[in-house]
């Protein structure tokens, strides 16, 4: 583990981009369009936006980021953020090579926690380990304890670390997967969320499984899993998604993301199908919505967050595909609203993959191609 203690700071102009909902591309700020941080500490359901191109702060040791998979955010609102090193090419970890090539740069550790200003705090993982290390960084989430769980979904395995990165717990076997009805083997496991009243961890299982599945966060016991619409999931050949065609019977792969509501919601992002479905902790199954039904390629559901206000009010879709970010209301599961667009200027996306919210509002996007990126979008209102 490295601990960040001092950190050289950028002198900067603040500066800011303003999102609305239904608008495809970013308005900078103007006298006439004034807006402010919406500070009502945890009673937040935002649905307009600022991109802070300032945050995080300049990466300590000469660091850059490779593709960022995974984003969560803890109790403290502190940003912890789970990249792939191994997604850096030569040229851009000139400095890491032998012979040094340059002066830029090194490969920044798989884990990173952010402090709310955007500075790191510490950071572990490979290259910076002895111990067995995946592959393939994917989703991450941090507990109420403040474990943190990752997933490594060409390895086959979730792991569980303390905050300070020992491990605690594996799921699955490295390298081994046996199909979407095995109790023990994972297929590719993309995402994580705890049920932390029961103690039941859920993994969206997922890049070669069409499931979600639970087991006891503490020892790691098997407890139940399901698939599409809470039936028995299948590994048979399906056919390519056709917009307009009657709702498949399958989750697609992958099964990207998982979330559990404050009243006890289980929500899945089914990518390629481009659709959520919702479900009970048991399995059972009780609705689905879909976003943006014409997109073809990888999909456009691919990770999901709620809102902190107490009811957990709106519903913030990140869309790969589509490159952009879109709100809905969670009661109904309708579109309210998007931002963003294809780009590679503040506040734009490529590969939006992942994102997480904090308890004032303020949420975080990832991109793994061509970004390699987080970004932060503050809350606000017209004054």
């Amino acid at each position: 583990m490295i601990q960040i203690k001092k950190q050289i700071l950028l002198s900067v102009i603040p500066g800011m981009m303003i999102f609305s909902t239904c608008s495809d591309s970013p308005k900078l700020n103007s006298p006439e369009n004034e807006t402010t941080y919406h500070q009502v500490d945890g009673l937040l359901a935002p649905t307009k936006f600022e991109v802070d191109p300032f945050w995080p702060k300049r990466l300590p040791n000469n660091w850059v980021l490779g593709e960022v998979a995974g984003v969560a955010t803890d109790a403290n609102d502190h940003v912890w953020i789970l990249q792939r090193p191994g997604s850096l090419d030569e040229r851009e970890i000139g400095a890491f090579q032998s012979p040094r090539a340059a002066e830029c740069c090194a490969p920044a550790p798989s884990v990173i926690e952010f402090d709310p200003d955007g500075n790191v705090l510490q950071a572990w993982g490979n290259p910076d380990t002895t111990q067995q290390w995946i592959t393939g960084e994917h989703g991450i989430f941090v507990d109420e304890d403040s474990n943190v769980w990752i997933a490594g979904d060409p390895d086959q395995v979730v792991l569980k670390f303390s905050n300070t990165g020992k491990l605690l717990l594996q799921l699955g076997e490295y390298d081994q997967t046996n199909g979407s009805n095995d109790t023990t083997l994972l297929g590719g496991p993309a995402d994580i969320a705890l049920d932390k009243q029961a103690n039941e961890v859920y993994i969206a299982d997922g890049y070669l499984n069409r499931r979600v599945i639970v087991f006891d966060a503490t020892s790691g016991n098997y407890k139940r899993h399901w698939g599409a619409y809470g039936n028995r999931p299948h590994d048979d050949e399906l056919p390519a998604y056709q917009p307009g065609e009657e709702p498949l019977n399958s989750f697609r792969i992958p099964v990207h993301a998982v979330r559990i509501s404050v009243d006890n919601l289980v929500y899945l992002a089914d990518r390629v199908n481009n659709r959520i479905q919702v479900f009970n902790k048991d399995g059972s199954f009780v609705r689905e919505a879909f976003v943006a039904i014409e997109t073809l390629g990888v999909g456009a559901v691919w990770d999901i967050e709620l809102s902190p206000d107490p009811n957990q009010t709106n519903m913030y879709i990140a869309d790969g595909m589509n490159m952009k970010v879109w709100i809905l209301d969670r009661s109904s599961l309708k579109v309210i609203g998007s931002f963003g667009h294809g780009g590679r200027n503040a506040g734009q996306f490529g590969w939006v993959h992942s994102l997480a919210m904090d308890s004032k509002g303020n949420l975080y996007t990832t991109e793994v191609r061509p970004g390699k990126r987080i970004q932060k979008f503050r809350p606000v209102v017209n004054k």
